[in-house]
Parts: C-alpha cells; structure tokens; sequence
C-alpha cells in the first residue's frame, strides 16, 4: 500500500534520511522507532509533502501512485493523513469550520458530495465522545487554548471523521495520559481494515500496547537498522537504542 524505496531526504542541505526503504501492506499496521534525530519525523514531513524536506533521491507511493509528484493537498485528496507531532493553533478559526471545510475540500477533490451543515454536526459530535471531546471545546477557535493532550485528541477527532486510507501518527503518545492512550488505541483498532493502512512513529511501547502493530522498525542514523514482530518494542524498552548506533554507521 505505502510503498518507500531508497529514500534519502535533505533539510538545509543535510541529509537526515539515508536510503530509506519500506513496504506497509494494506490492513497492516507498522510502528517505526528509534532515538531522538533519527528521521522519524523527517519521514513523516517528506510523506505528507511538507515544504522544506526535500527528497535527493528514492520514491515513495500509495497504492501505485508517485506521492512525489502531488502537491500535500493532492496526497491528503488521495487518502493520506498526518497526525502531526506538535499540532498548529488557528486564532479566529472555529473548530467546527475549519473540520467541515477541510473534509468537504477533500469530498470535491475526490468527486463526491460534500457533507451538510446538520451531517456534519451529527457526525463530529458522535466522534469527540469517542476521543473525549466537549461540545464547548468544539466550539472554540481550532485548538486555542487546548492543552498537548486536547490537541491529540483533536488529531484523533479527525482522523475518525476523515477515515483515511492510509494514516500516519507522528508521536501521538507524546504527553499522553493512560486513559488518552487508551483512546488513541480505540480509534486506530476501529479504524482498521483490510484496506486501510497505518505508520506509527513513538519512542516508546506503551501505546503500542493498545494497537498491536504488525511490524515495528528500528530507525536509526536515517535508516532501518532492524525489523521485527511486537516483541521487538519489548526488546527496545529495556535494552534502548544504543546496541543499534553501530548498525547505522
């Protein structure tokens, strides 16, 4: 389904991806991992077309499609989603609005009928009681005055009403309470199909507890260094990252 092969990718001119390959089937779900400076979020940014990483080399697809040559308007139209690591506040822009104008862009991109006013409130509303969301804090500007925790949840919010076909979650578990977990666990589980795919990237095992990822990776120095079943987070957690600096050089 995402398919990435030989990618390298440059920020400032220097490289920070280094020859990158791999291959997420459809219905699976992969968690990468790795320390700090690795190019977890670096692949992340490249995937969803984000200004500044630029691709020296490699391809990437999505259901045989060169996400390299689509714009990131183009690649979220196609089925990708981003859950982004630090989420953005919009100051003046309602919650509600900015959610429905965002799924509708995507509904026109794709050829279908967007979503009415009355649908729409029907549908987010079902969805923040899954990811514990008020109705007051729909109705505020897009995560303005949110906490990092509100913030996730939001990120869940929408990946629940956008239904992507392939998500990626950049440290989503980052800050998260055991009960936000939990809920971040719930959506991605209710979530999944044979058809949809998704990439985890954490640090840590304790969200993939509640998802059970088909395959992890061990990304380190800009590359995959080594890959394995659920029990390689277990292996990460209590020996870390450091047997692997060596594998990377």
């Amino acid at each position: 389904m995402l398919t990435i092969s030989n990618l390298h990718i440059s920020v400032d001119g220097a490289e920070i991806v280094k020859g990158l390959s791999l291959d997420v089937p459809a219905g699976e779900v992969h968690a990468i991992m790795g320390p700090n400076g690795s190019g977890k979020s670096t692949l992340s940014y490249a995937i969803a077309g984000r200004s500044g990483y630029d691709v020296t080399k490699g391809d990437i697809q999505l259901e045989k499609k060169n996400l390299l040559q689509m714009e990131p308007e183009e690649r979220s139209a196609s089925g990708l989603f981003l859950s982004f690591q630090q989420p953005m506040e919009i100051p003046g822009v309602g919650t509600m609005s900015f959610i429905r104008t965002s799924l509708n862009a995507q509904r026109k991109a794709r050829g279908e009928e967007g979503v009415s006013a009355a649908d729409f409130l029907r549908l987010v509303r079902a969805k923040a009681k899954i990811v514990g969301l008020t109705d007051e804090q729909l109705k505020r500007p897009f995560n303005v005055g949110f906490s990092g925790g509100e913030k996730k949840r939001m990120e869940m919010l929408q990946m629940a009403i956008f239904e992507p076909r392939f998500a990626i979650m950049d440290e989503t578990d980052s800050g998260l309470d055991i009960d936000a977990l939990k809920m971040v666990g719930a959506v991605v589980n209710a979530l999944r199909t044979p058809d949809r795919g998704f990439l985890i990237i954490t640090h840590y095992q304790r969200l993939l507890d509640h998802i059970n990822p088909d395959r992890i990776h061990v990304l380190a120095d800009g590359k995959i260094v080594k890959s394995g079943g659920a029990e390689l987070a277990t292996e990460l957690e209590s020996d870390g990252y450091d047997k692997f600096a060596g594998e990377a050089a």
